[in-house]
């Protein structure tokens, strides 16, 4: 028997053309849509509806245009801007170009806005005329700006439609999410074209997609709940309709009238749903599922809104650096009051529940789930201490603590990284502390999560002062000035230094102190 030897072994640069002709990337998804269904409705948007050939011409448009403005692969694209259909132009051009977009999370007041813009320094910055002044307020440092409006269409009107070569590869970067930071600023998730068209995979295996069908687009494009969805339906033929945030009555308008393959819920909005749902006698047309979340959303709320709805509802845990993997395999019935939130495995990945040492633990024993997959983002961007600590063994730790049943479910035990996460956005409380600290009369402060029926889990800060004078009032003011609206703390108490619990090495307990709203 011959030995046996690569297919290119014996010529120079083959391995590196075999690896061209198995490669696909996000960009040349669209462009095989465009062929495939060209009269198909691809975006939905606020004024305007663009079949995939005309799409997919306003975005090889945008590419010559930043090719114009000298963006090249790997380089930076900002973008703040509503949930809108340039937005998904914008994502679609650097997939072609090869180059990142870095989505601006508008939601955050301005240290932190500049923040993200400086962390990953883009050279051109894509803002809507609604965000123009928040970016300029900041020192964004991108070199040139383009608006939405006037300014966008007369660059596209004087570009070209052809096609552009493809110059990305699948491990290049696509996009950059930015997730709340440990040591209280925010980071930027690196998403590559393999990360995105695994998790459009998962969709498929786990969740149903199926090309034609249609995604309702309100969460903001700057959260994977709309950008990865968003891109997995336009890269398999179905309709993005698009919503400038949750607006019940719209919603409900269009799922009486039209199939949706998954109706995103997050905590905040259900209680909503439900009214609006029940004021308008709903009678949906077909929903494949809905929600999302399920740990921070009341249980009857569950019950009810699935029965008004008629879809289960979807039993998820995944993170912007995993996509819905690890654990969104399982839905929760229709109608019924949940009994368990045990989690089952999302397909195309495999993960470890670990001790502090990296050793696997047995069944019942609470571990820190450690990743494998494909869906995987590519590390933090400009973060190479965080890298290597969150993906030493060549793991992934998402410091999240699990128990795994002897059925094969998982339980959600708590964060290793004390995390609050409400409505659907993520908040570590060094982001808040960060900012009460730096008031001069605060001697300490801590933050921890309270539960909310509304919103899931919320903020709550306990001051020990150094001067009576210092009032609640004055602490929220410098918060408003720092911190993204949905970050605020929803109540500051005042106690003595001496009253906060402390661990051996001085650290303030959380837990404990969490164990005070309790009581």
């Amino acid at each position: 028997m011959k030995n046996q030897t690569s297919p290119g072994a014996s010529l120079p640069g083959v391995e590196r053309l075999i690896g061209m002709a198995a490669s696909l990337t996000v960009g040349e998804m669209l462009t095989v849509q465009a062929a495939r269904t060209p009269a198909a409705v691809a975006v939905e948007g606020l004024e305007q509806t663009f079949t995939y050939v005309q799409f997919n011409a306003r975005v090889n448009r945008l590419t010559h245009v930043l090719t114009s403005l000298g963006i090249r692969p790997g380089e930076r694209v900002a973008i703040l801007s509503e949930n809108r259909s340039e937005f998904l132009e914008a994502a679609f051009a650097c997939a072609k170009l090869g180059a990142i977009l870095c989505a601006l999370n508008w939601r955050l007041a301005d240290p932190e806005l500049e923040h993200c813009v400086k962390l990953t320094t883009s050279m051109i910055a894509l803002v809507s005329p609604q965000f123009a002044p928040n970016l300029g307020r900041i020192a964004h440092g991108a070199e040139i700006v383009v608006e939405f409006g006037v300014d966008y269409e007369g660059r596209l009107a004087n570009a070209p439609d052809t096609e552009p070569v493809c110059q990305a590869h699948p491990e290049d970067g696509l996009y950059i999410l930015y997730t709340s930071g440990t040591t209280g600023l925010p980071k930027g998730a690196l998403i590559s074209h393999r990360a995105e068209i695994a998790r459009m995979q998962v969709n498929a295996m786990d969740l149903a997609l199926k090309s034609g069908d249609t995604f309702l687009a309100w969460p903001p494009m700057f959260h994977m709940a709309s950008l990865d969805q968003a891109t997995h339906v336009l890269c398999s033929g179905g309709r993005v309709i698009v919503m400038e945030g949750f607006d019940a009555e719209r919603v409900c308008a269009i799922a009486a009238e039209r199939p949706l393959w998954w109706l995103a819920l997050l905590p905040g909005m259900v209680d909503v749903m439900i009214e609006e749902a029940r004021r308008q006698n709903l009678k949906p047309l077909d929903i494949r599922q809905i929600g999302a979340m399920a740990d921070l959303v009341p249980l009857h709320q569950i019950a009810e809104v699935t029965r008004l709805l008629d879809a289960p509802y979807i039993n998820s845990f995944g993170s912007t650096e995993t996509g819905l993997p690890p654990l969104t395999g399982g839905k929760l019935p229709i109608g019924q009051i949940p009994t368990s939130l045990s989690k089952i495995p999302s397909s195309m990945c495999t993960f470890r529940l670990v001790d502090p040492e990296d050793n696997d633990v047995p069944d019942g024993t609470p571990g820190e789930l450690a990743f494998r997959g494909p869906t995987l983002f590519s590390g933090y961007w400009n973060a190479p201490e965080t890298n290597q600590k969150d993906f030493r063994g060549g793991w992934f730790h998402l410091g999240d603590m699990f128990i795994r049943n002897g059925n094969g479910t998982y339980d959600f035990v708590d964060r290793v990284k004390y995390l609050i996460k409400s409505g659907g956005e993520s908040i570590f409380p060094a982001e808040i502390e960060r900012v009460l600290l730096s008031e001069p009369r605060v001697d300490d402060a801590v933050v921890v999560r309270r539960q909310d029926d509304k919103w899931g889990e919320v903020p709550v800060a306990f001051i020990a002062s150094k001067d009576d004078s210092l009032t609640a009032e004055d602490l929220s003011a410098r918060c408003r000035k720092a911190l993204a609206g949905y970050k605020q703390p929803k109540e500051i108490r005042f106690v003595a230094f001496d009253d906060l619990p402390r661990s051996t090495t001085g650290k303030i307990q959380r837990h404990e102190v969490e164990k005070w709203l309790k009581e």
